[in-house]
């Protein structure tokens, strides 16, 4: 079997997504559906059933703007399926199932990172190596990504996995059968996703002063005008659904800082990480991927359309001078902690280059490659990879989060810890690699 080179899968997984999105965003929106009474409309037969085999789904749907606008069964999943021998003919809802009515709201989620998702996990050089569950089945990496795109083959494919689930995007923050606009502007709604190892957003924000004061507010222990932000007031003004930052997930961006050599240095280090840069610095396949994704901002332009939004978001509750104070802080971190990740990069490129480790056959390149995850050959590059997906993570979202002890215990202070036993691994697989060449060959 012929096997194409990681990069080339990645760009086409990304070309893929890029293409069901404009697909999705050129179809024709059709007609809202007019307002009826469900009672006696078409999904009455659903209704009827459904409240015997399940009937929490009818109640939460009894319970939403739907049932009230006379949206029913029939609207989202079709009328072809009318008994328990042919489910498989009931419509899964996508994202153009609900741009029939909230086209504003779908044409704002296809331009943004959130759109990008199932494209960006399935673009990862090892995603494939994990068990189908985690993958398609929505157990893992798949169930928080699943909100992403997909083109038609990729609905058939997950089709056969998982029996077509996880075609749908707006029910991962309004869950079905509710779909509750207040359920969504709850931060508790980014929870499942924003927490955890590589992107513990719920709990800094939890712990941060703007979450104790969400949580007050909510417990009325201050008044209900009481400044509290939630993730939605500063991620998604006024509504949209686009859903960005200033610096993107991974805290990597152009143009590279031609005022500080020092950080331009490491940025272009941990790029070659990426494996967006070759070792000699040129571009790869990579990097297309990254402009089709837009999952960072490429020129000076894009960022600063993403930091003013957020100042003035900020200036709400702080002086203009307080917030650009504390976002230049937090930016200051990333330079700091990418230093110390460009060192521990080059302490494991040095290694590669000295023949001490060998390059996988996997690999583009005799350099480390951060994207295979745990997947990671050699265990001094298992701790390269948690340095940079957990802890380098925690520095700056936790600084951007408002979150001492995350920016600080759980992010740089690690990150420190991590740069002295990748120095001292290095330092003791030279001088084993050293006494292997210079043992006398075994006598035959």
């Amino acid at each position: 079997m012929i096997r194409l080179p990681r990069a080339l899968l990645l760009a086409a997984a990304l070309a893929l997504a890029a293409g069901a999105a404009e697909a999705q965003t050129k179809k024709p929106a059709a007609a809202k559906p007019a307002a009826r009474k469900p009672a006696g409309g078409p999904g009455k037969a659903c209704v009827d059933c459904h409240q015997k085999t399940s009937p929490q789904i009818v109640s939460d749907w009894k319970l939403s703007r739907h049932f009230q606008a006379g949206v029913d069964c029939t609207t989202c999943h079709g009328d072809a399926h009318t008994s328990k021998d042919d489910v498989a003919k009931a419509k899964l809802p996508t994202p153009d199932t609900c741009a029939d009515c909230h086209e504003a709201q779908v044409a704002q989620f296809k331009k943004g990172k959130h759109a990008f998702a199932w494209a960006a996990v399935k673009a990862m050089p090892t995603f494939h190596y994990q068990p189908v569950a985690i993958r398609e089945g929505l157990k893992g990496c798949g169930g928080c990504h699943k909100l992403g795109l997909k083109s038609d083959a990729e609905q058939k494919e997950l089709a056969k996995v998982s029996a077509g689930f996880g075609n749908a995007s707006c029910d991962a923050c309004h869950t079905r059968h509710l779909f509750s606009k207040a359920e969504a502007r709850r931060p508790e709604a980014c929870q499942t996703c924003h927490m955890g190892f590589d992107h513990p957003q719920w709990e800094m924000y939890s712990g941060s002063k703007h979450g104790v004061r969400n949580a007050l507010k909510q417990q009325k222990a201050i008044p209900e005008t009481s400044a509290a932000p939630t993730c939605q007031t500063c991620h998604m003004q006024e509504g949209n659904h686009e859903v960005r930052t200033a610096w993107g997930f991974l805290a990597v961006r152009l143009p590279f800082p031609e005022d500080d050599p020092q950080w331009k240095a490491d940025r272009i280090t941990i790029l070659q990480g990426l494996g967006v840069l070759d070792p000699k610095g040129n571009p790869t396949a990579r990097l297309d991927v990254v402009k089709a994704a837009d999952v960072a901002r490429l020129t000076q332009e894009a960022f600063d359309a993403e930091r003013n939004k957020m100042l003035a978001t900020c200036a709400q509750c702080h002086s203009a001078s307080f917030a650009r104070e504390q976002l230049r802080q937090s930016d200051s971190l990333i330079r700091d902690a990418d230093h110390l990740m460009a060192e521990a990069l080059r302490t494991v490129a040095a290694l590669y280059q000295e023949g001490v480790l060998e390059k996988p056959k996997e690999y583009a390149s005799a350099f480390p490659d951060l994207l295979t995850f745990h997947d990671a050959p050699t265990p001094i590059e298992q701790t390269l990879f948690v340095m940079f997906l957990e802890h380098r993570m925690r520095a700056f979202q936790g600084a951007f989060h408002a979150n001492p002890d995350y920016a600080n215990w759980y992010g740089w202070s690690e990150m420190r810890r991590d740069l002295v036993e990748i120095q001292a691994e290095a330092a003791s697989m030279r001088r084993d690699h050293a006494a292997a060449k210079a043992a006398p060959a075994p006598k035959k």
